[in-house]
Parts: C-alpha cells; structure tokens; sequence
C-alpha cells in the first residue's frame, strides 16, 4: 500500500492517557509521564479539556508550558492540527495565543483559524467578574475574555527545560536541530530503532522522504 502522508490528528487523548501525556511534555500533574508523547496534538487535547470541558487548572498550566516552552513548539504542525478542530471555543481560544505570543512570528497565523464574535472563557459571569477584576492582560484585545484572577499563574506548575531535557529525547533533539519533524523523528528513532520509514512518517506526520533520508543518517551513526 502506497505511504499517504497523515495531515489530521487521530482521535485527541482524554483522561489519565491525556494526564500522562501532558506530564511528558513537562506539565506538573501527578501521573507517569509518557515517553514518547506528540506534543502538539497534546497542547490541542489540553486546549479542548479546557475550553469544551472547562478545565480551567489544565488550561492554567496550558498557559504557563506554552511561555516556559514556545520556542519548541513546532508552529507549522500547531497551526494544522488547531485548523482541523470542529470547536469555535478552542479556535478562539488559540486565536488568543497567536496574539498573545505575536512577537515570535512563526504563530501569525494562529490568528486567523477563528473569525467570529468574542467569546467569554467562562460560560456564566465573565462580565461580573471583569468589572470586579478587570480582564487577564494575556487576553486583552484578543478573541477570549477572561477574567483576571480566573487562570492561575505558578511557575511551579511545569517542569523547567534543563530539567525535563534529561529526561526527553523530543525536546532535546528539538533543541538540538530546531522544533520540526526531522527532529521528531530522530527522537522517536532513539526509542524504536526498527521503525520503518513508513511507520516513522506516520507517527511524527512527516513527509515519507523526510523519514527515509533520517532513518539513512540515523542508521550511519548506529
């Protein structure tokens, strides 16, 4: 069967596989963290936990991973994967972040996967509790409001990069070769060795070349 290259995310993780993965990617949350976690369709999974099933503490440690980490984040596989979603709360929602993150240019275009009215984080009292609060200044101006004070913000709620690099081979062969899917696939390699090209391309939703021309360079140094 001819190789067909992946361009929507499977079915998103929910419950303890969800926790697990959103330890993996160096969320502080109570659970084993998985060792070879797909860190955009995680950050997607987390966005939806949050905002379709108002999960404010998981979308709290959303925020505070996506500052500590967005220099790893591998936009381009972000931006399709937040594209395909069906929910206009979580596109509003990452609608915000590309404001909110505008100064790194790679999340422009995050600003356009949602253009509808503004929405309100909180589906009762959004407009009490800004008057009384004011508005998160992460948000102002952008597609979500959120009451200031709503989302918590405590940097011991992720693991810091020196740390969870140790323990990581995706952050650290994106540190290594820049976040992309070369990189993922050098990562996932160094787990599963045997992976055919085919298998690789799938996992990290690269290209089939892409994955041949790793597994060639990966097996020269093996």
């Amino acid at each position: 069967m001819a190789y067909r290259r992946q361009a929507s995310p499977p079915p998103l993780l929910t419950g303890d596989d969800l926790t697990r993965s959103l330890a993996g990617i160096g969320m502080a949350f109570a659970a084993a963290p998985s060792p070879d976690p797909n860190v955009e369709d995680t950050l997607l999974a987390a966005s939806v936990e949050g905002m379709e099933r108002d999960d404010l503490r998981v979308l709290a440690v959303l925020l505070q991973w996506l500052e500590v980490y967005q220099a790893w984040i591998h936009a381009d596989r972000l931006i399709r994967a937040v594209s395909a979603a069906e929910s206009p709360r979580v596109k509003a929602f990452w609608a915000a972040i590309g404001r909110w993150l505008g100064k790194d240019r790679r999340f422009a275009r995050l600003q356009k996967v949602y253009r509808g009215p503004r929405l309100d984080l909180l589906r009762q009292g959004t407009a009490f509790q800004v008057r009384r609060r004011g508005e998160d200044p992460r948000f102002e101006g952008t597609p979500l409001r959120v009451p200031a004070g709503i989302l918590r913000q405590r940097a011991s709620d992720v693991h810091a990069p020196e740390d969870l690099v140790k323990r990581q081979p995706w952050l650290r062969f994106r540190i290594l070769m820049g976040p992309s899917y070369r990189a993922d696939m050098w990562a996932a390699l160094t787990r599963e060795p045997a992976l055919t090209a085919a298998e690789l391309a799938r996992r990290t939703y690269g290209s089939f070349a892409t994955a041949w021309g790793v597994k060639k360079d990966f097996g020269l140094l093996g």
